[in-house]
């Protein structure tokens, strides 16, 4: 089945400030879930000016106990028990373009952890607002589906869409502080 979870926002910032701002945001001890964040290859495109950057993100696994505890295992081929929800950590992998030019960064990033039994992939975009040149307009599309889990499938899932939704306005706070510390008050219309 899955579950999409779709975020917009206007930024009065800059383009290039938000940008900045997005690429140091975490870690941040306003949201203790992203552990580390590493830059696993940056290359610029002469020809284009885009620079592509890979990161990976370890953060806390937030599955509450009580899902985990639930008897969620799979038998593998040697008929061991495994629980495949009880992982510390999860790891992301982040993909984002920035064209300075253009004045974009389309942003894609996955699940690396639980890739047979769950999708989690978010979509994002910052752009120049089409309000006002000087703002920077957010939009971001995340979707999650789980298999093989039975009816805890719908039980997760609706987990999953509460912490997507819950953490992508986290995330927002954040920026919107992180902006205003950096670049002072957000430009008027």
């Amino acid at each position: 089945m899955g579950v999409t979870v779709d975020v917009r926002q206007v930024y009065k910032y800059p383009f290039e400030q938000v940008v900045a701002s997005f690429l140091r945001k975490y870690p941040n001890p306003m949201d203790k879930n992203v552990i580390s964040v590493k830059i696993v290859e940056e290359k610029r495109d002469e020809s284009t000016g885009v620079i592509y950057r890979k990161r990976i993100a370890v953060c806390q696994n937030v599955v509450p106990e009580i899902l985990r505890k639930v008897s969620f295992t799979l038998v593998i081929l040697c008929w061991k028990k495994v629980s495949i929800l009880k992982v510390p950590n999860i790891q992301l992998e982040e993909e984002s373009w920035l064209n300075p030019q253009e004045r974009n960064m389309a942003i894609r990033s996955h699940c690396l952890t639980w890739t047979q039994y769950a999708s989690m992939k978010e979509e994002s975009v910052f752009q120049e607002s089409v309000e006002n040149p000087n703002w920077t307009e957010f939009i971001q599309r995340g979707r999650i589906s789980i298999t093989g889990a039975g009816f805890l499938n719908y039980i997760l899932e609706t987990f999953a869409s509460t912490f997507l939704r819950q953490g992508a306005q986290k995330g927002i706070r954040i920026m919107e502080m992180l902006l205003k510390e950096q670049c002072g008050a957000p430009l008027a219309e």
